[in-house]
C-alpha cells in the first residue's frame, strides 16, 4: 500500500446501537503505525454511594460531531503524525459495562497516540454537547462533566 492510500482519516459517529471496540480500534490500524491507542468509557454501577441501573445520552448530533471534528483538527495540529481517529459515542440507554465512547488512535509510536487519546477525551468531555442522565433504583439525575466549559462559567 503507498502511503498516499492509507490518507489520515477521522472516524466520527453517534449512534443508539451498542458500540464495538474491535470495529473502532480496526477502523485507525495503518501499516505505518506501531501504536493504537484506545480509551473505552464504560457504564459503572455505582456513583457516591448510590446503585446505578443505567446511563442515558442525549446530543444534538450536527452540533456534537462539529465539535468532535474540531477536537480532532487539534489533535492534528499538536501531534502531526497521527494517523487516523475514531470517536464513537453511544446515544440512549446505556447498560451497566457497556461503553458510552471508544476512542481509537493510530501513530507510528505509543507516546503520541496515548497523548492524543487523553486530549480527546478531556477535551470531549469539556465541550462536546453530549448529556448524561444516570438512573438509580428510585430516582434519576442529569450530570454535567465538571470540565465542561459552560456549566462552570455560570457558578
Amino acid at each position: 500500500m503507498e502511503e498516499s492510500e492509507d490518507v489520515p482519516k477521522d472516524f466520527i459517529k453517534l449512534k443508539s446501537e451498542k458500540l464495538s471496540v474491535d470495529e473502532v480500534s480496526e477502523l485507525v490500524v495503518s501499516p505505518y503505525c506501531g501504536a493504537v491507542s484506545l480509551f473505552i468509557g464504560t457504564t459503572r454501577n455505582n456513583f457516591e454511594g448510590k446503585k446505578v441501573i443505567h446511563l442515558e445520552y442525549e446530543a444534538y448530533p450536527s452540533m456534537a460531531e462539529t465539535e468532535i471534528k474540531k477536537i480532532c483538527r487539534d489533535v492534528r495540529q499538536k501531534w502531526p503524525s497521527i494517523k487516523h481517529i475514531a470517536v464513537h459515542h453511544r446515544l440512549g440507554v446505556v447498560p451497566i459495562t457497556e461503553a458510552s465512547v471508544i476512542i481509537a488512535v493510530s501513530s507510528p509510536h505509543r507516546a503520541e497516540s496515548l497523548e492524543a487519546v487523553m486530549y480527546c477525551i478531556n477535551t470531549l468531555k469539556a465541550s462536546v454537547p453530549i448529556w448524561k442522565k444516570e438512573f438509580y433504583e428510585d430516582e434519576y439525575s442529569w450530570k454535567e462533566n465538571k470540565e465542561c466549559f459552560w456549566a462552570n462559567s455560570e457558578k
